[in-house]
């Protein structure tokens, strides 16, 4: 569903924005986007070019962030970005928007500095070890999907009903 953000009566929508490179969750977002008639739009470089009958594409250079970049440049406040990306959802945390990781896990404020420092340590670590071979993650199965469609879905309504709670509050202050 291809939409500009704001709908015929000039109300701002809530749009999905998806760092698409590698992501598992597309085709779960996308069908769950179709169901509440959300506006999505995938991001990814050109060494992953997707094709989809609902979401906008939007395919960027391939330079190191690009994609992040481009995400982080046109989501707003109240958007929704999926990403596993700890800086990507730091960065939307900051705008306003809210943001969720492929394992179903909201990023919000509150935790969102636990996870930047935990990143870092073990970055350093993976460093560190450079001898030893480490683990890429697990394969992912049908329950981590269902968990993230659970998480994703309820993170929607409660996105959509913190919005709408917002409008009021600035009708009221009108």
């Amino acid at each position: 569903m291809k939409a500009d953000k704001n709908d015929l009566d000039g109300e701002i929508i809530m749009q999905i924005f998806v760092d698409a490179d590698a992501c598992p969750v597309v085709d779960i977002v996308e069908t769950i986007a179709e169901k509440y008639n959300i506006p999505t739009t995938l991001l990814c470089d050109t060494n992953h070019v997707l094709y989809s009958d609902y979401s906008e594409v939007i395919v960027v250079g391939a330079g190191a962030d690009a994609v992040d970049y481009k995400l982080i440049s046109i989501c707003h406040k109240g958007d929704i970005v999926v990403s596993q990306d700890y800086g990507v959802a730091a960065m939307a945390l900051g705008k306003g928007a809210y943001a969720i990781h492929q394992s179903g896990k909201w990023y919000t404020n509150e935790n969102i500095d636990q996870m930047l420092m935990e990143r870092h340590l073990n970055k350093k670590t993976r460093r560190s070890c450079h001898k030893h071979h480490m683990k890429g993650p697990r394969k992912r199965t049908e329950d981590d999907d269902l968990r993230f469609a659970q998480s994703f879905e309820k993170l929607i309504r409660m996105a959509k009903a913190n919005e709408g709670s917002s409008k009021e509050n600035d009708e009221q202050r009108k």
